[in-house]
């Protein structure tokens, strides 16, 4: 079986799931006994020695605003999709729950390309369409933190035994940028939670620089050019990195992994 080291973009409708070797290059798939390329899993991650990103660390505690969305659109689904005539409540369900789900995909879909077209920007690429996403997040970041330069999308690994790629990050101040795509015309209702304040405790140590001012940039699907700045507190950060680091043994003792 062969690793097949990505170094592309990663995908934003989960990094859950996504590996990285000791050196902190992407391995997110493998080349399977069929020469097929397949993701990466536990099994090829202990063959070849690698270490989990930080949203498959997190991803082992409850994500209580995800949870309340995903029923959201459940609730929806069924009001929109009348049971049809002689239709088991099995087939309805089932039917009610791919819907639901497609809601989700939809949204991850559109969260990707948002991602891409800002990426691109930073990387000197076209960035095609989302012009209106992009400029918002460019005078954002400059709003809030002068004209520094701006890395993208670095991956990296920590000898702790996790590992990630970065959205933006900056040595001159130093600081540390997520950016999430979310549904929302009200900047006041935007909300951050926990999962957030973790990922980024964990890529300011996975990047070396502890200290940094970590920051979410939420950038509405809704309405082109709205974003909204969260910026986390020293002992935010602080807790963070507890709430993280004790999830990491978590996940480690549960699969052996070391």
């Amino acid at each position: 079986m062969l690793i097949k080291m990505s170094l592309v973009a990663k995908s934003y409708t989960s990094e859950a799931g996504h590996w990285y070797t000791k050196d902190g290059v992407p391995a997110y798939t493998v080349i399977g006994k069929n020469g097929k390329e397949r993701n990466t899993n536990l099994r090829d991650a202990r063959e070849h020695n690698l270490v989990p990103s930080v949203t498959t660390i997190i991803n082992v505690a409850a994500k209580h605003g995800l949870t309340a969305w995903l029923q959201k659109q459940a609730i929806l689904a069924a009001l929109t999709l009348p049971r049809l005539p002689d239709e088991s409540e099995d087939l309805w369900l089932d039917r009610v729950l791919q819907d639901s789900k497609q809601q989700g995909r939809d949204a991850a879909d559109a969260g990707t390309d948002i991602h891409a077209a800002i990426q691109a920007s930073f990387e000197g690429h076209d960035i095609g369409r989302h012009q209106e996403h992009v400029k918002a997040v460019r005078e954002a970041l400059i709003t809030h933190y002068g004209q520094v330069t701006w890395n993208a999308e670095r991956s990296f690994a920590h000898e702790l035994g996790f590992g990630g790629k970065t959205d933006l990050f900056t040595t001159e101040i130093p600081a540390v940028v997520d950016i999430k795509t979310k549904d929302f015309t009200d900047p006041d209702k935007v909300e951050a939670y926990d999962e957030h304040m973790m990922q980024l405790a964990a890529y300011r140590v996975g990047l070396g620089i502890h200290k940094a001012l970590c920051s979410n940039l939420f950038v509405s699907r809704t309405v082109p050019g709205l974003v909204v700045f969260k910026h986390w507190t020293e002992s935010e950060m602080a807790r963070g990195w507890t709430m993280f680091a004790n999830l990491l043994e978590f996940w480690q003792a549960k699969n052996k992994y070391r």
